[in-house]
């Protein structure tokens, strides 16, 4: 028994010893990785919010063999404060539009903080509407007093007031309506326009408010994004910096395989990820209502890029971005490279 203790006792001496030799660290838990995803209000990115509810992360992630992942979601009014964030390392994985992200994808390739797109995540059409019943073509876009758009210069809608501009006075007077874009969210611009508050008679109007000032009688549409984008295009896309994609290829790969599975999963049951994005927005608009307007005809969920580099060469053309792309695999990530893109 004596025996005993004293070996116990010359045990707990040397650990006790070997906590104090020089430059001794106690082994630090393993730190749990996280996927910090950033998107914004109108409902182009419900593979987020499925990924989110279903937890398609963390179940890829845990068969690539990461037994734990934390994913974290913020959102974000318009792409430059979002952009701001990917390049501060202050998000991982963000869900705008592709000119949002070809604004980034330009200023930083090359660089440490380069940008490229993961996937597309949706095709779908949106519209310039109006209050005004005097406002009924292009040609009468000079009577819109504002057109909010989710942020200037650089989101969808606001390229494609310059594309408008374009159309009627010629590619070097494309930004002919740009003193009339102001920045709001396309819950705030619905809102604006319905009541007739903050001198707004025009929206460039998205899914699902898009169908929500429609159903006013007073509100029309003036033009569609196919016609002035010249045909259907990617409506959002998932883009990360370079910095993520090489930081944990098997991570990286995790989010990949979620993303298709959930773009699988909006195609079969587009009503409840209809429910998903309510539960997330706070909307008090019918999952009725939310899965026609996410199940429409010309609407395609999709991981394939349609027509990209349409905005991308009119971006490059005016002078928004610096860099012309040669081929949309310039701005998406090589696990991209299978699907049939444009």
């Amino acid at each position: 028994m004596k025996q005993t203790a004293r070996r116990a006792g010359m045990l707990c001496a040397a650990l006790l010893g070997a906590t104090l030799l020089p430059g001794w660290q106690p082994q630090a838990r393993a730190e749990v990785p996280e996927v910090r995803i950033a998107r914004q209000f109108s409902m182009g990115y419900l593979q987020f919010n499925v990924i989110e509810h279903e937890k398609l992360i963390q179940k890829h992630a845990a068969l690539l063999g990461i037994p734990e992942v934390k994913v974290t979601a913020f959102r974000f009014n318009g792409p430059a404060a979002m952009n701001d964030a990917l390049l501060s390392d202050s998000v991982d994985i963000v869900g705008g539009s592709p000119h949002g992200m070809f604004t980034l994808w330009s200023r930083a390739r090359g660089t440490a903080q380069e940008v490229r797109a993961i996937s597309a995540l949706v095709t779908l059409p949106f519209a310039i509407t109006s209050s005004d019943p005097e406002i009924r073509t292009i040609a009468d876009l000079g009577r819109c007093r504002k057109i909010p758009v989710p942020s200037v210069k650089v989101s969808s809608p606001a390229v494609a007031v310059e594309m408008a501009a374009a159309q009627l006075f010629g590619i070097k007077d494309y930004a002919h309506f740009d003193a009339a874009t102001v920045t709001m969210s396309p819950a705030d611009a619905t809102v604006a326009l319905l009541t007739g508050s903050g001198d707004v008679n025009c929206v460039v109007a998205l899914p699902p408010y898009l169908q929500q000032q429609l159903e006013h009688p007073n509100i029309h549409v003036v033009a569609n994004s196919y016609d002035l984008m010249g045909g259907q295009t990617t409506f959002t896309v998932a883009y990360t910096s370079k910095r993520f994609h090489d930081r944990d290829p098997k991570l990286y790969q995790a989010v990949y395989d979620a993303l298709a599975e959930a773009t699988d999963f909006v195609n079969q049951d587009v009503r409840r990820a209809s429910q998903y994005w309510i539960e997330d927005s706070g909307s008090k608009l019918s999952v009725d209502f939310v899965a026609a307007a996410g199940g429409g005809r010309d609407v395609h969920w999709t991981m394939v890029p349609e027509a990209t580099m349409r905005g991308a060469a009119f971006m490059a053309d005016v002078g928004t971005i610096k860099v012309r792309p040669q081929s949309w695999k310039d701005y998406f990530f090589p696990e991209a490279y299978g699907l049939p893109g444009s």
